[in-house]
């Protein structure tokens, strides 16, 4: 099983070489594709420390996109007949990689989600974050005829020509709800499976924001009438 990881990254200089290691670690990628959002850190000086490596390619954008933008770049360009997303922060932890690629192995699943709610380790941290997280994966399964645990969560693993064929619009955090609502509308078969979690605080460079939460369930609602 050939795997592309989609690495989308903003001003990520802090944890950046650390998670393209642990990707490299895994021993089951074959391409690192980072997709550098209009950083304005020194991510794009460690990048460029990356232009011998055989494993890693670097696509970049000149301004800042948004991360939905950035996976939509890295789905378009990934090289293998499947991708994971993996954020740069190291809330995600690579070592599940065979993990979440078993079911697609074992023929049960067309994409895999990596839920934080089925009972793995996890950082104790952020409860209004978990609420709303909660929320929106409830919406999802009320309006979708589902029983998800993780509707958010960011490790999503699938088959990239069949992705390729949706229309995805999403600019922002936006991208987890449209793209879980229109796989879902699709019949792609879904297999959820346990990982660790260890997520950020706010001062530790935390993104998402309460805001976010809104557009999200605005964006389940929308793409539950529309495609």
């Amino acid at each position: 099983m050939e795997l592309t990881v989609i690495i989308p990254v903003f001003n990520e200089e802090q944890t950046l070489e650390e998670i393209i290691q642990r990707v490299k670690d895994t021993g089951v990628v074959n391409e690192i594709l980072v997709v550098d959002d209009g950083s304005t850190d020194n991510t794009k000086a460690i990048l460029r420390g990356y232009a011998d490596d055989p494993l890693v390619r670097v696509l970049t954008s000149e301004k800042n996109e948004g991360k939905g933008a950035a996976v939509r770049k890295g789905i378009l360009n990934a090289k293998s007949e499947y991708a994971i997303i993996q954020d740069a922060d190291l809330e995600y932890n690579p070592k599940f990689y065979p993990v979440l690629m078993q079911p697609i192995e074992d023929g049960i699943a067309d994409v895999v989600y990596g839920s934080r709610f089925l009972g793995a380790a996890r950082r104790p941290i952020l409860f209004w974050n978990m609420v709303a997280n909660k929320i929106l994966t409830l919406t999802t399964n009320i309006l979708y005829n589902n029983i998800l645990s993780d509707m958010e969560t960011g490790y999503k693993l699938f088959k990239v020509s069949m992705v390729r064929e949706i229309p995805l619009h999403a600019h922002g955090f936006d991208f987890e709800p449209e793209f879980t609502a229109k796989i879902l509308k699709r019949n792609f078969r879904i297999y959820e499976v346990p990982i660790d979690f260890t997520p950020r605080y706010y001062n530790e460079g935390k993104k998402i924001k309460a805001k976010d939460g809104f557009v999200a369930l605005w964006t389940l609602l929308k793409y539950r009438f529309v495609d």
